[in-house]
């Protein structure tokens, strides 16, 4: 028995359980240890990718798994985190965000199929849009008089934001990868958007150390650049 070809779908493994264990840390009320759950499964979606490549160990089934595994920790978790902050009595809006598992869903099969996405994104990945959701859920249950918490309370801005991230998910728009490697050299619009990007982190944990915010402030700032550095690029190449 070759244990080496399994050390990916363990690693997989991992990442489904840390997505369980979230979900039902934060149907009990405690997002923040959610939240790090859902860090720590993306810790694990990538490592099993790197000890694929390194170990040669790649298998259908583990591809597969993957999608599974990415479906809970960064479709089911986020959409229960954004349903348990959202503050409004109307039915239809207060159970609108579990449809964010849906289309993070359809998000993860359209990348398996997808030939165009091997070194970079079409559409927002979904680690992304649960990274926006989990840290804006964390922020305001530790920072219940933050602006922000007033916005979730309301009838309105979690329902958008949802909508919003379901149209990004299944988007044509080009997302740019933190991933290295592969022996092509990137292209200077890539580097560009990345070196953009690590500007924003590096700048969100200056705000953050200056303003004593909580560490999920560093998250939500950071993906939010993310979303607006991949439009405003898009948008530039579209009007060339």
């Amino acid at each position: 028995m070759n244990i080496v070809k399994h050390i990916p779908n363990t690693i997989t493994s991992m990442n489904l359980l840390c997505g369980v264990l979230g979900v039902i840390a934060s149907l009990g009320g405690r997002l923040e240890l959610g939240f790090a759950l859902m860090i720590l499964a993306a810790v694990f979606d990538f490592c099993d990718g790197l000890a694929a490549r390194i170990l040669k160990a790649y298998s259908e089934i583990g591809k597969e798994l993957d999608s599974l595994a990415d479906d809970v920790s960064f479709g089911v978790l986020p959409a229960v985190m954004l349903y348990q902050i959202s503050g409004t009595n109307i039915t239809i809006l207060k159970y609108l965000p579990l449809v964010l598992a849906a289309f993070s869903a359809l998000r993860l099969a359209k990348f398996n199929l997808d030939e165009r996405q091997h070194d970079s994104f079409i559409g927002l990945p979904t680690p992304a849009a649960a990274m926006i959701c989990g840290s804006l859920a964390t922020l305001v249950t530790v920072r219940p008089d933050c602006f922000l918490a007033h916005w979730c309370a309301g009838p309105v801005f979690i329902p958008v934001l949802t909508l919003v991230l379901c149209y990004l998910l299944i988007s044509e728009i080009p997302m740019f990868s933190m991933k290295f490697g592969g022996g092509k050299k990137a292209p200077k619009l890539e580097v560009a958007k990345r070196v953009a990007f690590l500007v924003i982190v590096l700048l969100s944990v200056i705000i953050a150390l200056v303003e004593r915010s909580h560490w999920s402030f560093i998250f939500l700032t950071s993906f939010l650049g993310y979303i607006l550095i991949n439009l405003a690029m898009s948008d530039l190449m579209t009007k060339k």
